[in-house]
């Protein structure tokens, strides 16, 4: 089932944020058994670096080991314009997951995707769809 991570996912895990560190690893742990499944949005990498820092490189590099970044150009940037999002930068996801063909966003914030194409849903939800 292919996903695509939302950066807040990836956040919990690259800054172990204690409240939601162990549902985001354990997705991130499906993703590396499950390579091809999961993808981030090229723009994500961009913002982790930024709000990780220096250490966002290595966080980065290991997780392109396993997930991949959606193929997305200019009629995706089209159409994520299109969406009736308020957030761009959530659009910008969504477009991206339907460039990759994902079946889910995965994500903590659900509220700012109800308009997706593409449906959210948190890690946990996640994990228990997957009955892990």
């Amino acid at each position: 089932m292919k996903v695509l991570f939302d950066t807040d996912v990836l956040l919990d895990v690259a800054l172990r944020r204690p409240e939601f560190f162990a549902d985001s690893a354990r997705v991130l742990s499906w993703a590396e058994a499950n390579p091809g499944d999961a993808a981030v949005a090229w723009h994500t990498l961009s913002n982790l670096f930024y709000l990780v820092g220096p250490d966002g490189r290595d966080f980065i590099r290991d997780l392109l080991e396993f997930v991949e970044v959606a193929p997305v150009g200019t009629e995706d940037m089209r159409a994520a314009l299109g969406f009736p999002m308020k957030d761009l930068e959530d659009a910008m996801q969504a477009s991206a997951a339907l460039a990759f063909a994902a079946r889910h966003i995965i994500t903590r914030n659900l509220v700012d995707y109800r308009q997706s194409p593409v449906p959210a849903i948190k890690p946990a939800g996640f994990l228990q769809l997957i009955g892990s």
